[in-house]
Parts: C-alpha cells; sequence; structure tokens
C-alpha cells in the first residue's frame, strides 16, 4: 500500500472510514485501541467498494461480537485486498503525523526497508492531485424520495457517501446523482429545487471544471456544499484553499456556529481548507505571541455574486468551517452533517438545505 499517512480519531465507524471515497489515496491510521470488535456489515459501506490504501492499527479484534454483524474486519479487509498492519504504537505515530504533518507511507510484506522508502519517496502529493473525478460516479443515477415527493435535488458526486443520498432522500428529495464532470446546461435539463456539492477526496484547486459549473450556476438554484464541495464554493466565489498540516479526521472536532456561539461536535475529513484571507480583505495582524491558528475570521467577504459572511469556525486551530452567501441562496459547511460515522449534532444543516430551497433564509441569518 502506497499513499498519504493520516490518522483519525474517531472511536468507531472503520468500515466507514475504509469505504469512504474521500479517503482515496490515504493510508488511515486509527487513534481508538481496538479495532475490529463489532465486526462489519453491508449496511455500513459508504461506497460499493473500499477507497482507503491501508489501515493501521494498535491492536485488530481477534473475534467480533455485535448482532449485526456479518463477518470480521480481518475477512473484510482479505476480501477487498486492503492492506492492514497491527500491534503498531498508533498513538507515537499519531504524534508524529500531528508534528510532522501527512507524509508518503508505504507498507507491505515481500519487500525489504530500501524498497518501501522507495515506494514511498515516490509517493504522489496531494497537491495538485485531482481523485475526485476518479472516484465519481460515471454514470448518472437517481435516489428515489422517501414519502411524499417535495422536490428535487441535483447532488454533483466528488466522492459522495452513500449515507448523505438517504439523509436527502429521507427529506422527500428525489436526488439525482450526477458525475463530476457534469456542465451547468446537463444540470438545467434536470430543474432541480436545490443543487448538493459532495465531499470528495484530493486536492479542490485542479477541479477547474466542476469549480467553473458551480460559478455558473450561483444565483439560478439553492446550493448546499459540504466538505469538498465547501472548498469548491469557496473557489466559485473568488477565493483559494490551502492545505493543512495534517488535515482533520475524525469524529470529535468542535465547530463554533458565528452566529449565535453554540457548539457542534462534528465529523471530518479533509485535507485541505478556503483561505479566509483569499477573498481581498485584509485580515487583522495577530497580537504578539499569538498562535497563527488563532487569525481572526473576517466579518464579511466580498464574493463574484456579493456579499458572503463566515458562519463556523474549527475552534482547534481555528480554520473557516462554514460560510454563507447574504445576496444568493448558497451556504456551505466544511464538516459531515451526515456523520457516518461520527456524532450527529449537525444533521439539521439538511433541513435548512431543506428550507432554503423552499423559500426560506434560515441557512443565510
Amino acid at each position: 500500500a502506497i499513499g498519504e499517512v493520516v490518522f483519525n480519531t474517531a472511536m468507531s465507524g472503520y468500515q466507514e472510514i475504509l469505504s469512504d471515497p474521500s479517503y482515496a489515496g490515504q493510508v488511515v491510521v486509527m487513534t481508538a485501541p481496538h479495532i475490529g470488535n463489532y465486526g462489519t456489515t453491508g449496511l455500513d459501506d459508504q461506497a460499493t467498494s473500499p477507497f482507503s490504501e491501508g489501515l493501521i492499527m494498535r491492536s485488530l479484534a481477534r473475534r467480533d461480537s455485535n448482532w449485526r454483524s456479518e463477518g470480521s474486519l480481518s475477512a473484510y479487509l482479505r476480501t477487498h485486498g486492503i492492506v492492514a498492519l497491527s500491534d503498531v504504537d498508533t498513538r507515537r505515530l499519531t504524534r508524529h503525523v500531528r508534528d510532522h504533518g501527512a507524509q508518503p507511507i508505504a507498507m507491505g510484506v515481500g519487500v525489504d526497508e530500501t524498497e518501501l522508502a522507495e515506494m514511498a519517496a515516490g509517493a504522489p502529493r496531494m497537491e495538485g492531485l485531482d481523485l475526485a473525478t476518479d472516484v465519481s460516479t460515471k454514470e448518472a443515477y437517481e435516489v428515489a424520495a422517501v414519502g411524499e415527493r417535495r422536490g428535487v435535488i441535483a447532488a454533483i458526486d466528488l466522492g459522495m457517501k452513500r449515507d448523505i443520498a438517504h439523509q436527502l432522500a429521507a427529506r422527500g428529495y428525489h436526488v439525482h446523482v450526477l458525475p463530476a464532470g457534469t456542465g451547468a446546461g446537463a444540470v438545467r435539463t434536470i430543474a432541480p429545487d436545490g443543487l448538493f456539492l459532495s465531499n470528495g477526496p484530493g486536492d479542490p484547486e485542479p477541479l477547474t471544471g466542476v469549480v467553473e459549473t458551480v460559478r455558473e450556476l450561483l444565483g439560478e438554484v439553492p446550493t448546499f456544499g459540504i466538505c469538498l464541495g465547501h472548498q469548491v464554493l469557496g473557489l466559485a466565489l473568488g477565493g483559494s484553499t490551502f492545505k493543512l498540516p495534517f488535515g482533520h479526521h475524525g469524529g470529535n472536532h468542535p465547530v463554533k456556529d458565528l452566529r449565535d456561539g453554540t457548539v457542534a461536535i462534528t465529523s471530518q475529513n479533509h485535507g485541505f481548507a478556503v483561505d479566509p484571507g483569499s477573498f481581498g480583505q485584509d485580515l487583522p495582524p495577530l497580537p504578539k505571541g499569538a498562535n497563527p491558528w488563532e487569525q481572526p475570521l473576517p466579518s464579511r467577504f466580498e464574493t463574484v455574486v456579493g456579499a458572503a459572511i463566515p458562519t463556523k469556525q474549527n475552534l482547534n486551530d481555528g480554520t473557516l468551517e462554514g460560510l454563507a452567501c447574504l445576496d444568493v441562496p448558497v451556504f456551505s459547511v466544511q464538516y459531515h452533517p451526515e456523520a457516518a460515522p461520527g456524532p450527529h449534532d449537525a444533521l439539521d444543516l439538511f433541513d435548512d438545505f431543506v428550507t432554503l430551497m423552499e423559500g426560506g433564509v434560515h441557512a443565510r441569518t
């Protein structure tokens, strides 16, 4: 296995993590010590097959015990050909990644240390890497609304997890899941009530076609973006993105709502973030000795479609976690409101999207 090593702080959800397309190109280190305790089930898969390049654990459970279990994690890894490594001091490895940043990794059997080092050195860097197009669906498909049909959503698949489509469908919306390369004209033919921009892997800046599609549709249809979709939206609005030292991966990230002061514990998985200073505002200088991550966010942005405000901020490192446009029905967050795995504190963001599609302004105030 060759890729970029990152650590995930979730206490459970290893199967959802392995099958999340956002982990394409990455080897995941689980910080929780015991992995595999409750086995695996097809109900937890977020895609038709795993996308993570590999898994590193402190201890792989010898047996699984749960009424939902359909097999062990060990069998799941073997079935899908995922390279995994256990009996590793994952806390020490996590500290190393935290101190030195996400970095190339290679691991396997039948090769010596020198060969592995050469493989790791040749691993592609995430910067400039378009992985979203690779993991996106190749053909459009539809997910039927549950219950009474309220409308239609066009969802651009940049690596969309299965549970996201289920959350949208559960609110009565028929979901058209579209390939990443879908143009604005094709989106218009669906006549959607809303446009959804999904999560996904890799660097958002190479996704020039997606960015142009989103920019062309700004103001035409209510839009909601999460994770990579949030970053793509930031680019479409005229901003830029940057790579985080070791990213945000896990189910315990505190995010503050800048409008009412409430804090949500969120599920996150991304290596890039929107630069709040890239919209042309001069950020105030930091006080002497302050942590650079404590940079205050500007009160508003000027974008290509008018004013926008920052709505969410990460309380671990101060990065921008959400924004909302004031002149067009558009908003986004950096994290995963559907969780899978993780806490459900942010599930009501899907309801905010419904409110926006139905002509309300809750998500933008």
